[in-house]
């Protein structure tokens, strides 16, 4: 009964539904088929790129036809759809493809983004940012995700090996920056070849003020046309900081450890106490009374160094609510050096807020950084050639306790008693306050004010106990000094970008406003302690013997102040022609009254040849542009507020009304036409990609020619107060050519291998020493090592035509019949006695034609392995510390190297500094290999989950005899190894990567 109620209920409604579709069938049935066709539409539209330029010869075409048009210089383009469910396809060379449903639109704004994220990343500038794609001069940038994973608290070890023509060579010592010379040395003076440091647009801000791990990304300026919009103080490059910031609707806390071990990867091969035995037994030799310890072999290299544990930790957050933005870390560092009582340790806390007012029209930053760095130190002159060269057939100590001297040889230390006997500790604190203010003016127009000081406050304690071989018989010796300097900076500036039609032009003005204030304290040393009980601290207690056992620092109050005014111009038509002026004009207090003021002007261009039309239908390059430049910038590093005028010091007697005080004598001329060096440099450059941004990268060729060098000129005292001028007086050029190249060999769902290469050489000329005004000037000699009877030797000499960097040496020609060292002189002669400084010639130099790094990624599923391999070919370096050692005829008092054991005892002038101690510095080294593995955790506050293990320095190919051939290449005397080089180390870390 149910079951036919139903289908009486649903009789009647079937009934009705029946009627309706036949009659709407007959219907159908009477219209012409070409009702179902629709008429076809236009479609009208423009394509831009990311940053809302009109891209022309874009292919416009209809999904599943042969329907296409391309878009004008403007963008635009116009094309007939047959229905709504239409889909239109987007492409153009070098842009990743884009597919749209037409809809029930009549127009539409297409976006295309770049295939290669390289061109699309944002680089940052002198005071600004540009997409790598619009960039007109020189300028590598790495990202957080390619630094260098070293135990290091210095930012710019990140960069080694990976910029090229950037050349970084790192010490082993924990309180040591490296040294950083970009494209060459250029100037004369010790300390000058540092690039300019901006830090989150701060410029001259502190490296100490920002921990490693809070770096985001680095940009190294290079050319000329990047770095003139610092004016006279970009002159060796500029290097951009960028550190981590919060972004709008992200929230972020993350920690970072790592936890490293280090160890000496190399030591100089010395004799034990039985091999010295030996040694002298077989040269009809015997020990000196007092160096015969009953078959001790005390290794002083050993006894001196350790096993380093090194550790670091970085805690961060960053947020945002509403519109407002903040973020804090903190960093833990603490580097135990190699060599025992040497110490890093340092904490960075870091915090910004920023906010947005008056409809985001107004944004309001404030940032504060506190960096406290303490450092433990040995006396490392005294330390190394003692460690080298002391007996090793004695003990560390005597059977009393006390060490194993001899104070009547001077000099001549237990190097475990340099350690014990003597304290050198100084803490660092140095805080950065910035403000910033932005102002969105109108639409495109962006005024920017930042206002930043800098404290640094600097104490440094050294105390030489009753024991110590450096203070003896001074019943304790101690130094206190504390100094501080301060920074202010003030930058304001407009920034104007507006498009229309194919053009697009972006305006830079401002101002600059810097002084830096340093000297600011006092250092004193006294002595006389009754006892070593309270080291370096309270003073008063000492009791000098006379009134000249308590001295004070000169220390010399400066103010510099500089001031600037700067502009530049961007020009950009139709996403292919790319032009960039800039004209800085900079005021320096440090230089003469006549010679303050200098013009730093820039120009450069670039061409995009893959957005010609006849580009279109080609299918090798993905990205083609072709990039020159032009520039000046300056070196004002290495000058205080007074350089340039005539300065007194106390000097001499005289008698006055009984008494005879102390006169004031003049110790530096007055220069007022002393000026900023000046490079100028023209670059070239090539960008490239292919194989559909497989294979990516850039040649730049340049010519860098600086002049006005300053160096001390020798001047004669009839004309001057004192023999030398700080002056204006030479020219030095550096040429090179740099390529890199990233590629992806191999990309899988779940394998993936990039490659990157980088090559660089640079070669290096004095072009000049001399002008109109001081011409005699033709060759400084320098680099004066001393040693047994070379006090007033020098072993390098900067000459004409030659660069920096070049030895003068004598021609070792081999040993005699009797085993003498021979040497070759200025006449022809072959003598086995020392030459003089006149038989000295150019032996080669220090400057690498070749710097090359190779840096791999791999990543298979969770797992990703790196690593790194750079060197360098083509330069010499000069072993002073194998040729200081080389001195058979002194291994009863001094031990020697197994070098040594070749040379016959009878050899007195075997330890000659000459070209047989000049070796070749190529290597090729294992910088850094790292393996990792990031854990997929069900914990869904823990975003990422890595942990991964490294080591550094894992292995160095080279010929070279000494320690390591990676030595500094910068200032007057670069290339020389002597007693001092603290060893390098190799590292073995174990970190994590968390983030909630």
């Amino acid at each position: 009964m149910r079951k036919k109620s139903m289908r009486f209920f649903c009789f009647p409604l079937a009934q009705k539904t029946t009627l309706l579709l036949l009659t709407a069938c007959l219907l159908v049935l009477t219209f012409p088929v070409s009702a179902f066709q629709q008429q076809d539409r236009t479609i009208k539209g423009k394509v831009t790129d990311e940053n809302n330029a009109p891209l022309a010869n874009v292919s416009v075409s209809l999904q599943g036809s042969n329907r296409s048009v391309m878009t004008d210089e403007a963008g635009n383009f116009e094309i007939t759809v047959p229905s709504k469910k239409a889909v239109l396809q987007f492409t153009s060379v070098g842009y990743v493809l884009k597919e749209v449903s037409v809809g029930n639109q009549s127009s539409l704004n297409v976006a295309l983004s770049l295939q290669s994220k390289q061109l699309s990343d944002v680089v940052v500038t002198g005071y600004g940012r540009s997409s790598k794609r619009n960039i007109t001069g020189s300028i590598t940038s790495i990202s957080s995700e390619n630094f260098n994973q070293v135990v290091t608290g210095s930012p710019t070890q990140l960069l080694q090996g990976k910029v090229p023509g950037l050349n970084i060579t790192r010490s082993g010592d924990p309180n040591v920056r490296p040294t950083v010379i970009l494209r060459g040395p250029s100037t004369l003076r010790d300390g000058a070849n540092e690039p300019l440091y901006v830090i989150d647009g701060v410029p001259g801000a502190s490296l100490e003020l920002v921990a490693p791990t809070d770096i985001v990304s680095i940009d190294v300026l290079k050319d000329a046309s990047s770095t003139a919009i610092y004016g006279s103080r970009a002159a060796n490059g500029v290097i951009m900081i960028t550190t981590r910031r919060a972004k709008q609707g992200h929230t972020m806390l993350s920690y970072n450890p790592y936890v490293a071990i280090e160890t000496v990867s190399n030591k100089i091969d010395m004799l034990s106490g039985d091999e010295l035995r030996d040694y002298l037994a077989k040269n009809g030799q015997t020990l000196l009374s007092q160096y015969n310890d009953s078959g001790v072999n005390t290794n002083w290299q050993d006894e001196v160094m350790r096993t380093g544990i090194s550790h670091n930790h970085n805690l961060a957050f960053n947020g945002s609510q509403g519109n407002a933005l903040f973020g804090a870390s903190i960093n833990y560092f603490d580097n135990q050096g190699i060599v025992k009582n040497s110490n890093l340790k340092r904490i960075v806390a870091r915090g910004n807020l920023e906010n947005k007012f008056f409809n985001e029209r107004l944004k309001l930053g404030v940032s504060l950084t506190n960096s406290t760095t303490k450092k433990e130190d040995v006396d490392q002159g005294a330390l190394f050639g003692n460690m080298l060269t002391y007996m090793p057939t004695v003990s560390v100590r005597r059977p009393d306790g006390s060490f194993t001297e001899d104070f009547s040889r001077g000099g001549y230390l237990n190097p475990v008693g340099i350690l014990a006997n003597n304290v050198l500790e100084s803490k660092e604190e140095k805080t950065l306050l910035t403000g910033l203010a932005e102002v969105k003016i109108l639409k495109g127009l962006i005024y920017t004010l930042s206002i930043s000081g800098q404290k640094e406050q600097t104490t440094r304690n050294v105390y030489n106990n009753v024991y110590s071989g450096q203070a003896v018989g001074a019943n304790g010796r101690a130094y206190r000094g504390s100094y501080e300097n301060t920074k202010q900076v003030i930058e304001s500036f407009f920034n104007y970008d507006k498009s229309f039609g194919r053009h697009n032009i972006k305006l830079l003005g401002g101002y600059s406003w810097q002084q830096d204030r340093i000297g600011d304290g006092f250092g004193v040393s006294t002595q006389g302690y009754t006892n070593d009980l309270l080291t370096f601290y309270n003073m008063y207690v000492s009791n000098p013997f006379i009134v000249g056992n308590i001295k004070f620092d000169t220390a010399v109050i400066s103010t510099l102040r500089l001031i600037s005014y700067y502009g530049r111009i961007n020009y950009q038509f139709d996403d292919k022609y790319l032009i960039q002026v800039s004209l800085r004009n900079d005021g320096s207090s440090a230089f003469g009254k006549n010679n303050r003021w200098g013009y730093f002007p820039a120009v450069s261009a670039g061409w995009r040849i893959t957005q010609e039309s006849f580009m279109s239908n080609q299918r090798i390059f993905d990205d083609l542009k072709l990039r020159a430049g032009y520039g000046v910038s300056g070196n004002s590093l290495g000058f205080d507020a007074f350089t340039s005028i005539v300065r007194y010091s106390s000097g001499g007697r005289f008698y006055l009304n009984g008494q005879y005080p102390t006169g004031l004598l003049p110790v530096q001329n007055e220069n007022p036409d002393l000026k900023w060096e000046s490079t100028a440099m023209t670059n070239i450059g090539l960008d490239f990609a292919v194989l559909n941004n497989r294979l990516s990268g850039s040649i730049d060729y340049y010519i860098k020619n600086t002049s006005d060098l300053i160096y001390n000129y020798p001047v004669s005292t009839t004309q001057y107060f004192v023999n030398r001028l700080t002056a204006n007086v030479g020219k030095v050029r550096n040429t090179g050519i740099e390529v890199s190249l990233n590629a992806t060999p191999v990309t899988t769902k779940d394998f993936n291998w990039n490659t990157s290469l980088n090559f660089a050489h640079n070669k290096n000329e004095v072009v000049s020493l001399a002008n109109d005004k001081f011409p005699a000037l033709t060759s400084i000699p320098n680099a004066y090592l001393g040693g047994k009877g070379q006090s007033g030797n020098w072993s390098q000499v900067i000459m004409e035509g030659q660069p920096l960097g070049t030895f003068s040496l004598w021609h070792y020609m081999g040993k005699n019949d009797a085993g003498t060292s021979t040497f070759l002189t200025a006449d022809g002669k072959t003598i086995a006695s020392q030459p003089l400084t006149s038989d000295y010639y150019i032996a080669g130099n220090a400057q690498p034609k070749l710097m090359f790094g190779w840096n791999n990624t791999f990543t298979y599923k969770n797992f990703d392995l790196n690593f790194f391999l750079r060197g360098v070919t083509g330069n010499k370096i000069l072993n002073n510390t194998l040729a200081q050692l080389n001195s058979p005829a002194d291994s009863k008092n001094n031990n020697i190297p197994q070098f040594t054991k070749g040379e016959a005892f009878t050899d007195n002038i075997a330890y000659l500094t000459s070209d047989r101690f000049l070796e070749d510095g190529t290597y090729l080294r294992m910088d850094n290999a790292t393996l990792g593995y990031t854990l997929k955790t069900k914990v869904k506050a823990i975003s990422r989950l890595r942990f991964y293990v490294s080591g550094n320095n894992l292995f160095t190919i080279t010929d070279y005899r000494g320690i390591d051939p990676e030595i500094n290449i910068g200032g007057l005397t670069p290339g020389i190894d002597a007693k001092n080089f603290y060893p390098k180390t190799r590292s073995f870390i174990i970190g994590a990567n968390i983030m909630f």
